[in-house]
């Protein structure tokens, strides 16, 4: 069933997934398989490796294991239920598990918004003032930049979480999506959302670009600082370092902007599930290699791992 009576709260929601085209159902679940398999094994490795070379216990590496922890967290909240929709003509979700998705989903890419923002600082650190590079970045900092993306993660999903189902849904219970997410769930609602879009715009804005402009400052003095070298080498190896970074920053945050800071009156739903493939799935499989697999630490430690997994 649908469509519910306008005095019946909705107990359940149909997500519509990506395509109902038998034809295609099939081949997208073995790439988003695929996707998923790769984004699992990439970050799970790039844990184990930082967590048992004693040489990557520093502020960038922690930061990057955590990054990894949440790429598998915020893909694996959604990655299954999309597989899973292709596979079955039953697509229902009930309306507490819609809620836990939305939570698990918001609180980790909140999280990961942090922590970019906590790793521009930390290459600010090391590139600018690199002989107080040390007493900056101790460990009681790293904790408290990887704790505090952690609490305002949280935080941010509570409050967006809550305020999407704070909402009375009685009338169409199809979400328009692969997933649970907001803009999708809020639009059904029959109450009225101008408070809940403008809540999400403004709690979202904050989160977004406080930590965009952390970023930007960051890489803006990291570049004042290398032009003031005078080397053509120091120029090509801050090109080649950060062009991939801003490649995986400008689609994260691209791709969010698009969805969330926007009102739901202007979304497109088959756009939205375009824009979402890339931040669900995309952005968690290529983490492992945009900051991690072209670092010679990371490659030596993965080397030397294998290594001694291999030896007699």
């Amino acid at each position: 069933m649908t469509l519910k009576e306008n005095n019946t709260r909705v107990t359940e929601f149909l997500l519509l997934g990506l395509t109902n085209d038998p034809g295609l159902q099939l081949p997208l679940f073995m790439i988003f398989l695929f996707i998923y398999s790769i984004t699992l094994v990439g970050n799970l490795v790039l844990i184990i490796i930082i967590v048992l070379d004693s040489c990557l216990h520093t502020p960038m590496y922690i930061f990057l294991g955590n990054l990894s922890l949440v790429d598998f967290c915020y893909s694996s909240a959604v990655t299954p239920t999309v597989m899973t929709g292709l596979l079955i003509e039953n697509k229902v979700i009930s309306y507490n598990d819609c809620a836990a998705q939305m939570f698990f989903f918001v609180a980790f890419a909140t999280v990961e918004n942090y922590l970019l923002a906590s790793m521009a600082y930390d290459r600010y650190a090391a590139v600018c003032k690199p002989l107080h590079y040390a007493t900056t970045m101790t460990t009681s900092v790293c904790a408290y930049l990887s704790i505090g993306s952690y609490a305002f993660g949280f935080l941010n999903a509570s409050i967006n979480t809550g305020n999407t189902f704070s909402l009375f849904f009685c009338k169409s219970n199809i979400v328009h999506h692969f997933f649970c997410d907001i803009p999708a769930v809020m639009v059904l609602s029959c109450s009225d959302r101008h408070f809940s879009e403008m809540l999400l715009v403004y709690v979202g804005s904050f989160s977004i670009f406080f930590a965009l402009l952390v970023i930007c400052i960051s890489y803006v003095f990291i570049f004042i600082t290398i032009f003031k070298m005078h080397s053509s080498a120091g120029y090509g190896k801050a090109v080649s370092t950060c062009a991939s970074h801003f490649t995986a920053v400008s689609i994260f945050y691209g791709t969010i902007i698009f969805m969330y800071l926007l009102p739901s009156s202007s979304h497109s739903m088959d756009t939205d599930q375009i824009a979402s493939v890339f931040y669900t799935m995309i952005i968690p499989m290529l983490n492992p290699l945009v900051y991690s697999l072209r670092n010679k630490e990371v490659k030596r430690a993965f080397t030397k791992f294998f290594h001694w997994k291999n030896s007699p």
